[in-house]
C-alpha cells in the first residue's frame, strides 16, 4: 500500500500528551477509510507536526484527519525511501 507523509501547521507549544491524543484520535478512525498511521512527529517550537500512514490515497488520508478534527495542511505521497 502506498505511504503517505502529512503536515500540520500552527500547532505551536503542542505537548507529547496532546501529540498522543491526536494521533490516538487517527488510530481510533483510521480503519474507516483503510488508513494506517505509523508514527507522528511534533516540533513544538515551529508548530509543524508530521504523520507518516499507509493509505489508498491521499484523500483518505485527509478524510481521516478531518474527522478526528486536525485536518493537514499537506498531504505528499512517499514515493521512494532508504
Amino acid at each position: 500500500m502506498p505511504e503517505f507523509m502529512d503536515v500540520h501547521h500552527g500547532m505551536k507549544g503542542i505537548t507529547a500528551d496532546q501529540l498522543t491524543k491526536a494521533h490516538n484520535a487517527d488510530l481510533a478512525l483510521e480503519a474507516t477509510e483503510n488508513v494506517h498511521f505509523k508514527k507522528a512527529w511534533a516540533d513544538p517550537e515551529s508548530g509543524e507536526v508530521y504523520c507518516l500512514s499507509e493509505a489508498p490515497s491521499a484523500e483518505a488520508v485527509q478524510r481521516v484527519h478531518e474527522r478526528a478534527g486536525h485536518k493537514a495542511d499537506e498531504v505528499h505521497a512517499v514515493t521512494l525511501s532508504a
